[in-house]
Parts: C-alpha cells; structure tokens; sequence
C-alpha cells in the first residue's frame, strides 16, 4: 500500500486533487472564454490603464460607473491562474455587472511566477489595494468602500488580504470592507506536499504567512467563500474549513456558497452577470442591488 502524504491521500491522489483540469473537461474552453469575453467588454467599456507600482507588470485598468459614480464604491478583482498565468486582460468580462449597477470595478495585474515569487505576487497585490484607496476620490470612487475578490490562485491572494495587518503598512485596519475569496486554497501545508511544490517556492515562515485560515483574527470585514460542487475535493475541503474558521474565530459576519454542478473553472464565469451567483453574492457584499 502506498504511504498516506496528508490526511487520507496517498502522493498521487494529493497531487491529482491540486490539479483542477483532471475534474473540469471543458477547462481549456472555459480558460479561453475569460479572453475572448473580456476582450468583448473592454470593447465595449473602454477601461482607463495606471501603473500603481514600480515594475511594468504592476497595472490595474479601472472601469468606471456607467451613470454617476462619484463617491461609489470599489471591486478589485484578483485573477487566478495557478500563481503563474492569466493576466488582467482575462478577467475584465465581470466589469458590467459591477458598473452597471453603480459600482467600479478593478482588475488588477501583477507578476507571476516565475518571474516573481509567491510572497512578491501577494505584497504587489497590497500594494495595489492601497493605491486604489490613495486614488479612489480623484478617479471618483469612495476610498471607505473598497472591497476585494478574487478566483482560484486569485481567491487565495484575496483570503491573504482580507487576513492581512494593513496597520503594519501604515493604512486603515478596516481598509476592506469586505472580501469575496472563491475557489481558492487558503493553507498552503497540503498545498506544498502536493506537484504545485515544484514551482511554489516557500519557507516554513512564508508558507504560514501565506496561509490565511492561520490568521483570521486579522479580518476586519465581511467575507463571503465560494466554490463549485464539481471542484476537486482538496479545493472543496479548503473553502469548508476556512468558511469554518472564518466562523469560530472572526467576528465580523460570513458566508459560504456552494455553486451546485458547476466546475472549478466555470464558477469565475458566474460574476460575468449580475444574476450570475459570484455576481449576486459581490453586489450583496457590496450593499447593491442589479437593476
């Protein structure tokens, strides 16, 4: 019999249930849905591009409101891609159901491995957020109502952020007002005992750092957890428990959704419309209602 690496899983069966396109058939086709709908909006909404830190890979495109906006608040969208792919420009199709319905919407890029590590890609992503605050009021968003969601590798960035000690960076503790984190992997142990080790680089200190279900005291917002019925079970198993951890140990409300039949790949798809069930679930978060 083959040794047990993590809880009941023997390396294989670790490794398989890390590796998303092995449950998702369509994944390819889903994956090129996020550019060529992206690409439809971006046509249709021309978004205004800023570079918000010091490497060309450090730029967000920022829609604005369709009508108003002044003083509306923000979504920051991180995108997945197993922290070494996709860009910004693959997830710019959700844009209208947030400026449609009185919000901005932020897509942000950054540097992905291996170009940069882990912990760079998530202090990036801080240093996006913040930026976004600093400029919210010029760019005629309310730097109180900032919020933050993200899918996949993304939805993991996201969870490091809601967890994160924005005091330490010389910012607001509540600088979120709330977090959307779907389908992401929020303790990295299984993770590196997993194949995604082979280009996940991280310290014993880095891989705790990164874990946000070790540091849910630090939330100060709103979280709402998601993922699809059809994910791996690993995938599944990690948004159950920090739902759950969410739940013993923050003290600001939660949520976790479950998206029945669908895939790890095609949850991100549902906050493409407003009556989409990411699409929902931000809004709400958000305080907003479609229409």
């Amino acid at each position: 019999m083959e040794p047990k690496v993590y809880l009941d899983y023997t390396q294989k069966q670790l490794d398989d249930a890390y590796n998303q396109r092995l449950w998702a058939p369509n994944a390819q086709e889903v994956i090129d849905g996020y550019a060529t709908d992206s690409a439809a909006v971006r046509a249709k909404f021309p978004p205004r591009t800023f570079r918000y830190g010091p490497s060309a890979d450090e730029t967000l495109d920022w829609f604005a409101p369709v009508r108003g906006g002044a003083g509306a608040p923000i979504m920051v969208f991180i995108h997945g891609g197993a922290w070494r792919s996709l860009t910004k420009e693959d997830s710019e199709a959700a844009a209208p159901t947030f400026i449609e319905n009185g919000a901005h919407y932020v897509a942000l890029n950054f540097a992905v491995i291996p170009k940069v590590r882990l912990p760079d890609m998530a202090e990036q992503c801080r240093r996006a957020l913040l930026w976004v605050r600093e400029n919210a009021q010029r760019l005629g968003g309310d730097p109180e109502k900032l919020y933050v969601s993200g899918h996949s590798s993304g939805g993991h960035l996201a969870g490091v952020m809601v967890t994160t000690d924005w005091t330490a960076l010389g910012a607001p503790a509540t600088l979120l007002k709330g977090g959307l984190c779907a389908s992401g992997s929020y303790d990295l142990e299984p993770v590196m005992l997993s194949a995604r080790s082979s280009y996940v680089k991280l310290s014993e200190g880095e891989k705790l750092a990164l874990s946000p279900i070790r540091h849910v005291d630090r939330v100060r917002c709103p979280v709402t957890v998601a993922y699809g019925s059809l994910e791996t079970p690993e995938f599944q198993r990690q948004s159950r428990a920090f739902a759950a951890a969410l739940k013993a140990d923050s003290k600001f409300p939660s949520e976790l959704i479950v998206l029945e039949g669908v895939n790890h790949f095609e949850v991100a798809v549902t906050m493409n419309r407003p009556d989409g069930v990411l699409g929902r679930a931000a809004l709400k978060l958000m305080g907003l209602k479609a229409g």
